[in-house]
Formats: structure tokens, C-alpha cells, sequence
């Protein structure tokens, strides 16, 4: 806003609205790239004795494989590289080395990609890495090709793009930092999936593991070393926060008061605890998910390990009718009800009604049924209406008791036959649709046998075809190498002859942009080796020919060479020829 002479955020906004090209050098400008070779060197030196002793000794046809998260302009990728190679320098097996460098600026990325450093990006450097790594140029340093070739850049966002695998060494330093508690949980089980179970994770200096220490054991603490453990890989689709709901909804502060809604909660509350039946509620494994009320008089922990499912908490007389009413409920999906029903509570016999009533859920295939208990109290004795008694009735009177008592016992007995007996037919039910669904899940896995067996035989003709495919994959790979091996020689012999040409060239595009010159043409031209790339107009040269630039366009269109002698600056003449 400063640069643009913007007095609000108004004003920037639509001025990025207008110019896409700030829009990208504000993103550049939130991204930080604070890199350098070899930072750090004590945590170089502890990988060297460590960490590559452990991956370096795969055997010589399977690759080193590495993955520098966050490389931003290659610096981290390069010392590794290098680091790497001095090692191997003194071992008998010296296996492929595979780097992959990925950052979310392409920017970043493309200064990795080019391997061209200033001289002050290298002055920590030893004089003996710089001579067998790098390639002295005008204005600085180039990659080395044998350090080039081992690493592989591209643009990635490690908290949303797929990772690597299989991989020995995962480095993201520096990188955590910048980043939530909440991506951070989620980048780390990232980084735990892409290693082998033999894998190492380097951090930076001020970070850790934090609450993902169930999957990363320390090497070594100080230099943020750490070892991949044998835990079950987690990778979340996205456990970021959501906080739209508290930013809609804020909790008011500072508010003594109730509002009508908190006081008709409240009231309700407590009718509900003192006037409303005790129940639980249960899903479909009969499993206690919520108590209403005190359930001590009906239900109570079993000895043992500790357990909610409701069959072993329910007291005795009440197993068998809850499990045939809830079955009963479960089949017609409507609410059962069972009555006078007797359990013991500390030593004294008590009646009690409850009913099973099954729970609508929307959208959810998961059922849920709510049960309430409610305790009676026992049907009065018949009491005698008589005023006057004679002899017999008075003998039939004291024996009223015991028949009522009988009576009661047999009416007892013939409810708990019937609840037998309908408990049975519940079970019969159950266990008939049970073979029933046994049966037909017989007849899909057979039928399932059978796809197997035809997906396994087309699987073995796919393997016969990847293998063959990959035999040509090996085939063309060895030509390429080869082509490149050609290639190669050819563009060196190409630099020598340009380097040895005693004419001043100048190689352009068809967009008059510069491709490469000669040595003799910096001096009569005016170009350094940063100008590769530039349209020609941009170059201020010290020739005196004011239509340059339409007579090359008119080469490329016409294809006929034009001849002029020309004059620079200084009085010097030259025979200028474009072809």
C-alpha cells in the first residue's frame, strides 16, 4: 500500500482486483524463502553418521530415496545431495540416489531448477565442495551435473497434494513453524505414510514432533532426528478446524442475566428429573449410550470388566422380557410394552412396568430404541364386605391367605410361562432369519469365490502384460540414456566450437528473444551471461543501425540472408550478416 501510495484496504483490494500481477507478488511476498547451503552443518555431520549408515546399506539396485518438503530454492536438496555422495565415497556399495525437492512457490521452484547461485550464496562453502560440485560462471556458481541429476523439483502443497512414499529420509525444516497446531497434526501422519518402517524424519532446530510422538521416536534430540515407528498409518482427509460456527455464534460476555429460552430449559429440566419416568437409551447392540434419571432399581454394573451393555446391567428378572420386548420392537418398529413384572431389590420383591420405544433417526441407518422403567405398587388384598359370619365362613376366612397366596404364585408362575414362551418364539424368530441370512450370504461369498477366481486370472494376465510393458520401459530407458549420453557430447562439442569462434554471433528465437552468443559478441553487443533469455530490444547496443529489429523480422518472414556494413560508437566497422 506504501509503494502504491494506498491510504486503505479498500483501495488495494480493487487495485488487485485490477492487476493481477500484484496479486502474485503479494503471494510471493507471504511466502518466506530463508535458505542456505549446508545450514546447520552439525545436523549434515549427524545424518552422515546416524541416518545414512541405516539407508545406505539397501543394496546397490535398490535407490536412496529422500523428499526435501518445503526446499524452497533448492539450497537443502543440494547439501543433501552432497552430503550424501561424500558418504558413499567410502562405501563398497554405492547405490542410485533419488531426490525429490517440492515447495508451493513456483518461483522457488524454478530457481532450484536452474542451479545458479551468486557468490554470496556460497561463501560458506569449502573451496574443495566448490571445486567438485560446482561450475564456475560469470556472476556466480552452477549445480554440477552429477548433483543435478540426482534431484527432481516440483511445485507441491504437502498439507493437501498426495506424498511420496517409500521413501528413507523425509527433510522439512524450518517449515512447521510457520504453520498451525492443526496442520501441523495433519502433516505429520503425512510424513509417517510416505516412510519405510525403517524411515528417518529431520525437522528443523525449533521443532518437534508435538502430539504425533505416538508416531516418530528421537535419534537424536538436539539436531531434531527422529525414527519412523511401527504405528498404523492415520492419514486424514482434513482435520482442520471449522470454526464457522463460532465466528456466526459468539458466546456472549459479561451477561449476568437468563434469557426466556435458558429459564423454560431450566424448568424443564427439573420437571423432567422429578416427575418423568427413569429410562436409558440404546442402539442397536444394545449398548447404553445415554441414562435418564436414577436407574440403580433397575440396572446396575456387572462384576467383572466393566461394561454398558444393557442385558449385563439389567437385574435379574428382567433379562429375558427386555431382550424379547426389544427384539419384538426391533422387528415391528413399534413400541412394547410389559407389565407387572418382579425383581428383587435388597431383599424385598418389587413390580415394575417398562417399555420399549424405537427412536426415528433421520438419514441414519443405525437404530436406537429408548426403554423406561416405572415402578407399581402391588395389587391390594381382596378385603372381606361381610358383617355377620357364621361358623363356616369364618373357618373359609382364615384360609383365605394361603389360597390367595397360592393364587398369586400360580398367576406369577403362568406370566412368567407366557414370557418364557414368547421369549422362545423371539429366539426361534431370530435364529430362522438368522440361517435364512447365513444361507444367502453362502450363495454371495460362493459367487464371490468365483469373481475372485476370475479377477485373480485376469490380475496374472495384467502382471504378464506390466511385466512385458515394463521390459519395454527398461528398453527405452537404456535409448534414452543413451540419446542423452549423444546429446550431451553434442551440446559440449556445440559450446567448444561457439567458445572457439573468433566472429561475434548473436542466436535468437522467433520472438527476438536471445538463446546464446559467442564470447566476441558480449564485447560488441554489450550482453553478460543474465541477458540469455531477454528480448533483443532490451539490450543497448553499439551498433548504429536504427531498423535492427524489422530487418530480423523480415529474415524470419522473407528466409533470405541480408549483408550491410555497419558501424558502433566507437568508429569500428563490422560486416553485419542475418540469416
Amino acid at each position: 500500500m506504501v509503494l502504491y501510495k494506498l491510504e486503505n484496504i479498500d483501495d488495494y483490494v480493487t487495485y488487485l482486483r485490477e492487476h493481477s500481477v500484484e496479486v502474485q507478488a503479494l503471494y510471493e511476498d507471504i511466502l518466506i524463502h530463508v535458505t542456505s547451503f549446508f545450514r546447520d552443518p552439525i545436523a549434515f555431520e549427524t545424518l552422515s553418521t546416524k541416518v545414512f549408515p541405516n539407508i545406505a546399506n539397501q543394496g546397490a539396485d535398490e535407490p536412496i530415496r529422500i523428499w526435501v518438503a518445503g526446499c524452497s530454492t533448492g539450497e537443502e536438496a543440494y547439501s543433501l545431495a552432497i552430503c550424501l555422495l561424500e558418504y558413499l565415497d567410502h562405501q563398497p556399495i554405492k547405490p542410485p540416489i533419488q531426490i525429490y525437492a517440492t515447495d508451493i512457490s513456483d518461483r522457488a521452484i524454478d530457481t532450484a531448477r536452474a542451479g545458479f547461485y551468486k557468490h554470496s550464496a556460497v561463501v560458506d562453502i569449502s573451496p574443495e565442495r566448490l571445486q567438485r560440485f560446482f561450475i564456475a560462471v560469470d556472476g556466480g556458481y552452477r549445480i554440477g551435473k552429477s548433483i543435478r541429476e540426482t534431484c527432481v523439483f516440483a511445485r507441491q502443497n504437502i498439507c493437501s497434494d498426495p506424498p511420496f512414499s517409500k521413501l528413507d529420509l523425509i527433510s522439512c525444516r524450518n517449515v512447521l513453524i510457520y504453520l498451525g497446531a492443526a496442520l501441523q497434526k495433519k502433516i505429520l501422519p503425512t510424513f509417517h505414510y510416505g516412510l519405510k518402517p525403517t524411515g528417518f524424519l529431520m525437522l528443523g532446530s525449533s521443532e518437534t514432533t508435538g502430539d504425533s510422538s505416538d508416531l516418530f521416536t528421537a535419534v537424536d534430540k538436539k539436531q531434531k532426528i527422529y525414527a519412523r515407528k511401527l504405528a498404523p498409518a492415520r492419514l486424514a482427509l482434513d482435520l482442520i478446524a471449522n470454526h464457522t460456527s463460532e465466528l456466526v455464534n459468539p458466546t456472549p460476555s459479561g451477561d449476568p442475566g437468563w434469557s426466556d429460552f435458558d429459564l423454560q430449559k431450566e424448568a424443564d429440566r427439573i420437571v423432567l428429573e422429578r416427575f418423568a419416568p427413569v429410562g436409558v437409551v440404546i442402539d442397536n447392540d444394545l449398548e447404553i449410550l445415554h441414562f435418564r434419571g436414577q436407574t440403580n432399581l433397575y440396572l446396575e454394573p456387572a462384576p467383572g470388566r466393566a461394561s454398558h451393555n444393557l442385558l449385563k446391567m439389567a437385574k435379574d428378572g428382567l433379562k429375558l422380557e427386555l431382550r424379547a420386548a426389544i427384539y419384538q420392537a426391533r422387528q415391528q418398529n413399534l413400541a412394547v410394552r410389559k407389565e407387572n413384572l418382579q425383581i428383587v431389590d435388597a431383599e424385598e420383591t418389587k413390580q415394575l412396568n417398562f417399555e420399549v420405544i424405537p427412536l426415528k433417526t433421520r438419514g441414519l441407518e443405525e437404530r436406537y430404541f429408548l426403554i423406561l422403567f416405572q415402578a407399581t405398587t402391588p395389587a391390594a388384598m381382596p378385603q372381606s364386605t361381610g358383617g355377620m359370619l357364621t361358623q363356616n365362613s369364618a373357618d373359609r376366612t382364615s384360609r383365605e391367605p394361603a389360597s390367595s397366596a397360592s393364587e398369586l404364585e400360580i398367576a406369577r408362575l403362568s406370566q412368567e410361562l407366557a414370557t418364557t414362551k414368547e421369549y422362545l418364539r423371539s429366539i426361534i424368530e431370530q435364529q430362522e432369519a438368522t440361517n435364512q441370512d447365513l444361507r444367502a450370504a453362502n450363495e454371495e461369498i460362493l459367487s464371490s469365490n468365483e469373481e475372485f477366481q476370475s479377477s485373480n486370472e485376469e490380475l496374472q494376465t495384467a502382471k504378464e502384460e506390466i511385466q512385458a510393458t515394463n521390459e519395454e520401459l527398461n528398453t527405452i530407458n537404456d535409448e534414452l540414456q543413451r540419446r542423452n549420453h549423444e546429446a550431451t557430447e553434442v551440446s559440449n562439442d556445440l559450446e567448444n566450437l561457439i567458445s572457439s569462434t573468433n566472429i561475434p554471433s548473436l542466436m535468437l528465437g522467433s520472438d527476438l528473444c536471445i538463446r546464446s552468443f559467442t564470447p566476441l559478441a558480449q564485447s560488441v553487443l554489450h550482453l553478460i551471461p543474465t541477458d540469455v533469455g531477454r528480448p533483443l530490444w532490451h539490450i543497448n547496443h553499439a551498433l548504429t543501425v536504427t531498423d535492427l529489429e524489422s530487418q530480423i523480422r523480415e529474415v524470419i518472414k522473407t528466409l533470405k540472408t541480408k549483408e550491410q556494413e555497419v558501424q558502433d560508437r566507437d568508429g569500428h566497422w563490422y560486416d553485419l550478416r542475418i540469416r
